[in-house]
């Protein structure tokens, strides 16, 4: 647990990191983070540069592959993304549950969409503001989707963001898995995101995509629909 909490710290940090700094941000002795260091870089987690900081290694890559290499994402599922977001020219999402987190698997960038720090594979996401969230969210009966909310939190992005359980159950009560989920500046300003779930490799999974402003665009919503229905059903191939 020690060896996660320098690997996640030293991640998460925008400039090298020397082994004082880790020793006093994971709460370590400073010998302690003197010995884990180095065995992190001996397994390839973490790399000196020349200033004597320490940034991660190509070990922490290697299983972010392995990660996504885990969850058995649905057959054509890329080349699905590239189609949709050739077409419309909007970026396009695909998304899943994995231990009761919102992860994005795959993405294909669209000119016509705005950059999505957040909504990059590998990425945590949040379900209650997000449209593959909420159309993942369908797929869970009413406990379980309030016991998800419940665990996560609903941090409010926006102004716009829904943070109360039972306005958010009262938005996806009506819907049912497959339903096109959209929300309107709720997960950042100015910018809007439609979803839908659908069933493959033997799990809920949800492709999305996103545009400039708080309107999308009929012909975008009508692909997405026909994209996530040539997708529903498919397992790896």
């Amino acid at each position: 647990s020690r060896a996660l909490r320098i690997i996640e710290e030293v991640s998460s940090s925008p400039r090298p990191l020397p082994v004082k700094v880790i020793a006093r941000r994971c709460e370590l002795h400073l010998s302690t983070a003197y010995h884990l260091v180095r065995t992190l870089c001996y397994e390839g987690y973490l790399v000196r540069v020349a200033d004597g900081g320490y940034v991660a290694g190509s070990g922490v890559a290697e299983r972010f592959h392995d990660l996504m290499g885990a969850l058995r994402r649905p057959a054509k599922a890329r080349a699905v993304l590239r189609h949709l977001a050739d077409v419309t020219g909007h970026s396009a999402y695909l998304a899943c549950f994995s231990e009761g987190r919102l992860v994005v698997v795959d993405m294909v960038e669209g000119g016509q969409s705005p950059w999505l720090e957040d909504l990059q594979p590998g990425l945590e996401t949040a379900a209650h503001a997000t449209a593959v969230g909420k159309a993942l969210l369908t797929t869970l009966p009413c406990r379980a989707r309030s016991s998800l909310l419940l665990e996560h939190g609903m941090r409010p992005f926006t102004p716009n963001t829904v943070t109360e359980p039972g306005e958010i159950e009262a938005e996806l009560a009506p819907l049912h898995p497959g339903d096109l989920v959209m929300e309107h500046g709720q997960y950042r300003d100015e910018v809007c995101c439609a979803g839908v779930a659908f069933e493959g490799a033997g799990s809920w999974w949800a492709l999305g995509s996103s545009a400039r402003g708080l309107s999308l665009p009929e012909p975008l919503l009508a692909e997405l629909h026909m994209a996530a229905a040539d997708l529903n059903g498919n397992a790896i191939g």
